[in-house]
């Protein structure tokens, strides 16, 4: 099966949306509605309050809905990989890692503000990608604070991603203080334009909702969370050693990239541990480029029947974890 996912045969799109419905078949058998834990942004609030004047409480609508953007976000994340050619030819490996390890902790595949952030955070990496070859970055670096900014009013702990941006800036490029100025006034402009909104329209009170944050001492009792993330942080370190030989063959911006990709997987990993609650549901935020190096695992292991066998293992472990656990 790998070395379907291995092709970068556009036909391969097919197959993932079988291998979609295959390791995500238990939660739409059992759909969950949306998650609310207290740390969740205004925005999102809006959202849940509009999509629930739609449909009602439809945990089958929110659960497909969150499943659609998962394979939506994998197929994206795919298209950047392929179109700097991080790997030796194009390939949707990434994308399948993204479906299978999403599927291995329940609160990873329900519509959730981290689900949202992630759809803008790929946006943002297709842009950070891109700031190498910009001779003016100014108006780039502005738009990404933006969407960061807008990443803040979904799920505010999510604004210490601008960590990612400011580190990117130092990797991608010469330093300019002008670049980091501008960068920060992006990140600040849609609470800005909130804020005005809220103060002519006398919903002041509203405020008071946006910085939700705390630092609260998590106590992980969950086996399931446990088995998640080992596994996820051993494919993260396991793609990053078997990544050093071809990254001495690579161009110049694609080291550069992956480096921004670990520096990436470094903050999202940080983020939750700022929840008003802590909840491993937000390391979903993590799994979107850790995806990238567990593709590189089995990209670089060129023997099929030994790949086959890596990934036969952790899918058993999801539908073990899913239907008998």
């Amino acid at each position: 099966m790998i070395r379907f996912f291995r092709s970068g045969n556009p036909l391969t799109v097919l197959l993932l949306l079988i291998y979609t419905l295959v390791v995500k078949f238990f939660y739409l058998l059992h759909p969950s509605t949306y998650l609310t834990d207290g740390s969740e942004g205004i925005l999102y609030e809006l959202l849940v309050k509009w999509l629930h004047g739609l449909v009602g409480d439809s945990p089958l609508f929110f659960t497909s809905l969150a499943i659609l953007l998962i394979l939506l976000q994998a197929l994206l994340l795919t298209k950047i990989i392929n179109h700097h050619r991080l790997f030796a030819k194009p390939t949707y490996l990434p994308a399948m890692c993204y479906l299978l390890f999403t599927s291995m902790l329940a609160g990873w595949n329900v519509f959730s503000p981290a689900l949202l952030v992630n759809v803008i955070m790929i946006w943002v990496f297709s842009s950070l990608t891109e700031l190498y070859t910009r001779t003016s970055a100014r108006d780039v670096v502005f738009n990404v604070g933006f969407a960061l900014g807008v990443c803040g009013l979904f799920y505010f702990p999510a604004i210490l991603l601008c960590l990612l941006l400011l580190v990117s800036l130092l990797i991608m490029r010469a330093f300019r203080l002008a670049e980091w100025i501008i960068a920060l006034l992006g990140v600040f402009c849609p609470l800005y334009l909130l804020g005005t909104y809220l103060f002519l329209s006398n919903q002041w009170h509203l405020i008071y909702k946006i910085p939700r944050m705390g630092i609260p001492m998590p106590v992980i009792t969950d086996y399931k969370v446990w088995g998640a993330m080992i596994a996820c942080l051993v494919f993260f370190v396991i793609g990053w050693l078997l990544l050093q030989r071809p990254l001495k063959k690579m161009l110049i911006q694609g080291r550069k990239i992956w480096a921004v990709s670990i520096v990436y997987v470094i903050v999202a990993i940080m983020v939750p541990f700022f929840n008003v609650h802590f909840s491993a549901d937000y390391w979903l935020l993590a799994v979107l480029p850790i995806s990238m190096f567990a593709g590189n695992v089995f990209w670089s292991v060129t023997n099929d029947t030994f790949a086959n066998v890596i990934h036969f293992i952790t899918l058993a472990y999801v539908i073990v974890m899913q239907y008998f656990s």
